[in-house]
């Protein structure tokens, strides 16, 4: 019995490149980069003084007995629950933002009972900047900030994201590949 030699696998034509290919020729599909919200462990300072002040409300009926100033028992619920809403605060604000980044735009969306969400185009984008402290680094967080010519949003700031230095060298790419797609140069004055 003899075998045919076995043709290469070939990817179906649409289909979407790897991340690390951002320089791919132009097609329709719009590839995700990212999608999700901040890290909540990103926002140290946050945490910390939520959690003091919640603590400091929900101790304050013992210590209060302690010093025989006696409260009625439904306060020391709504101090209790008061406390408990700010331990949980930073996590509340974190998830009310929300990021999605594609190969062609980048969206912002903000809110709970009313949301508002600022896109903009790639090909808008001027230039990208990456911070991450010490913090950010143990925690595997980083920043990235967008400065665009869109006019409504001018500078975008991603914050406390996860794999953001990784995310930020495809965008600085992707950005690239787009503006030559889209015909768009940039010309430098120089000196």
């Amino acid at each position: 019995m003899s075998q045919m030699p076995s043709s290469p696998q070939v990817p179906p034509t649409g289909a979407p490149s790897a991340v690390a290919d951002p320089h791919r020729p132009p097609d329709d599909k719009e590839e995700v980069y990212y999608e999700g919200t901040p890290l909540v462990r990103g926002r140290l300072a946050h945490i910390a003084g939520f959690t003091i002040a919640g603590l400091i409300f929900i101790l304050s009926p013992f210590l209060l007995s302690h010093f025989n100033m006696h409260s009625p028992w439904w306060a020391n619920v709504v101090l209790v629950l008061i406390g408990i809403g700010l331990v949980a605060m930073p996590t509340f604000l974190v998830k009310r933002t929300r990021y999605r980044v594609t190969n062609y735009r980048i969206d912002f969306e903000r809110g709970w009972l009313s949301t508002n969400i600022d896109t903009v185009e790639l090909w808008h984008v001027e230039d990208i900047k990456f911070h991450q402290s010490l913090w950010d680094k143990i925690v595997g967080a980083g920043n990235i900030d967008v400065f665009s010519h869109d006019s409504q949003t001018p500078k975008l700031s991603l914050d406390d994201l996860p794999r953001a230095r990784q995310l930020f060298t495809t965008l600085e790419q992707r950005i690239i590949a787009v503006k030559r797609q889209r015909g768009v140069l940039k010309l430098d004055g120089g000196n």
